[in-house]
């Protein structure tokens, strides 16, 4: 009966039945739509693989969470690079005290090969965390049995005593396969100081160059001071060893090249011993000096340019430094003079840079950039690092440094043209950064001359430019930062070719 009224029905009024069809086809269609999202909530609650614990989740730019749960080629190889820096400098830091309360670092499904001592290979599936930090964000896992708590490697990772953290990113490295037993790898710690009057500097390296790592031994190690002084021909001291008198290491900033050496004390800070003798004249200087980093005031490190082996850090951005440089019985004494310290390693054949640091008021800045040989490849923008007493405070990318080549500057019987003064102006949304470069003093050296100079290695870089021109002067900043006004002015070292 039901069967035959409903087929009458549908024969008298066909339209409104095929609209009362749809209509409750609708119906269903969304029911089923919703009861398969709140399904995919329920699973998604349960699934061990998703990140528990916090209010935010900071993840790799790019990266897709739905990718990262179902092992998607996207999410293979993700990582946050220079992730210690990432949690103590930005999300962690002194700033953000008064909106961030906890912050974990966590890995979860990381896809790892396992060997096992038979040989086999198998896939595994790891995770990983800090446990006082995980616990502090609210997802600490339920125990059943055993402890959880904080190694010292946990511990180191993240909050490190100053000496640690200068052996982690400060350490020195053996040239990687593309270039072992390439002749011009070098690597260098590099120090300069001044003094209060602006009147007298230093210049200081302690290099490794040539085949470093080359059981042969055709490498070495080379102290190298540069003495100047305002309106005066720089003074040039080194000492070379063979690489039998040559101590390094891959896991600390400690260095020894014959009787020089730079060691890093219990607190941080830089003990730089040494002696050489002028190239000139035969006379001694001797090194005694303390460089004490200030806190939170350093960059982690990064590869410099694609295409070349590189790498560049500055463990000592804004540093004091304590001590003298004696040259025969003549002594220069420096308490709490401004200082600074980077490390460098890497092949450098065919590059120039643009390079400075600065301390101005309460500010201290970075700039550089690496430069091709290569006519035709347009230069990459400069990066500007800028730091304050809290420590990392903002990136700016200037598109150039524009140089007035107001000064002349002899070179042996050459007399080139270098920079007087020099301009960067950059506009990030609402901050804006505008540095002013007023220079003193330039000196230049050529580098198609064997030498050893901040990267010049131990043969002729064969560059277009071959004139590597280092500067003092002051420098001036002001702009804007997140509605707080920059204001500056102070002393610093800059670097450029000709």
């Amino acid at each position: 009966m039901i069967r035959l009224l409903a087929l009458r029905h549908l024969t008298l009024k066909p339209w409104r039945s095929v609209f009362l069809l749809l209509g409750f086809s609708m119906g269903v269609a969304v029911m089923i739509v919703l009861l398969s999202i709140g399904e995919a909530l329920l699973d998604q609650s349960r699934d061990e693989r998703l990140v528990g614990g916090g209010t935010i989740t900071v993840l790799p730019e790019g990266v897709d969470v739905e990718v990262l749960k179902t092992g998607g080629l996207g999410g293979m190889f993700f990582s946050i690079d220079h992730a210690r820096f990432i949690y103590r400098q930005l999300l962690a830091a002194p700033r953000l005290h008064d909106v961030v309360s906890a912050v974990a670092p966590q890995i979860e499904g990381k896809l790892l090969y396992l060997r096992t001592a038979d040989g086999k290979e198998r896939t595994v599936r790891a995770s990983a965390d800090v446990p006082s930090l995980t616990a502090a964000v609210g997802a600490a896992p339920t125990l059943l049995a055993g402890a959880w708590t904080d190694d010292s490697l946990d511990r180191r990772w993240r909050s490190p005593t100053a000496a640690e953290l200068h052996h982690d990113i400060d350490h020195f490295h053996l040239p990687p396969a593309e270039a072992a037993g390439d002749p011009t790898w070098a690597e260098w710690h590099y120090f300069n100081v001044i003094t209060p009057d602006r009147r007298q500097w230093a210049f200081i390296t302690y290099m490794l160059a040539g085949a470093v790592g080359d059981s042969a031994g055709q490498w070495g190690g080379q102290l190298l001071v540069t003495l100047h002084e305002q309106g005066r021909t720089a003074r040039r001291f080194t000492s070379t060893v063979p690489a039998r008198d040559v101590r390094f290491s891959t896991t600390d900033a400690d260095l020894r090249i014959g009787e020089s050496r730079v060691d890093v004390l219990s607190d941080g800070r830089y003990a730089l011993r040494g002696t050489a003798r002028e190239e000139r004249t035969g006379t001694p200087v001797k090194l005694d000096l303390v460089v004490a980093p200030a806190e939170g005031a350093y960059f982690p490190g990064a590869s410099l340019a694609s295409g070349i082996v590189s790498g560049y850090v500055v463990a000592g951005l804004r540093a004091d430094a304590t001590g003298s440089i004696c040259v025969g019985t003549s002594c220069t004494r420096y308490a709490a003079a401004q200082a600074y310290h980077d490390h460098n390693w890497g092949v450098w054949r065919g590059v120039t840079w643009q390079w400075g640091a600065a301390r101005v008021g309460d500010y201290t800045f970075l700039y550089g950039r690496v430069e091709s040989s290569d006519s035709t490849t347009t230069p990459p923008s400069l990066v500007v690092y800028l730091v304050d007493q809290q420590g990392f405070l903002a990136l700016f990318r200037p598109r150039d440094i524009r140089y007035v080549d107001g000064r002349t500057t002899r070179v042996g019987g050459t007399e080139i043209r270098t920079p007087s003064s020099a301009e960067m102006l950059d506009v990030r949304g609402s901050d804006t950064l505008h540095i002013e470069l007023a220079i003193e003093d330039a000196t230049a050296t050529d580098t198609r001359a064997p030498g050893v100079e901040r990267g010049d290695g131990l043969a002729s870089r064969a560059i277009a430019r071959p004139y590597f021109v280092q500067m003092k002067g002051t420098a001036t900043i002001s702009g804007r930062i997140r509605g707080t006004p920059l204001a500056g002015r102070g002393a610093g070292f800059f670097e450029t070719y000709r």
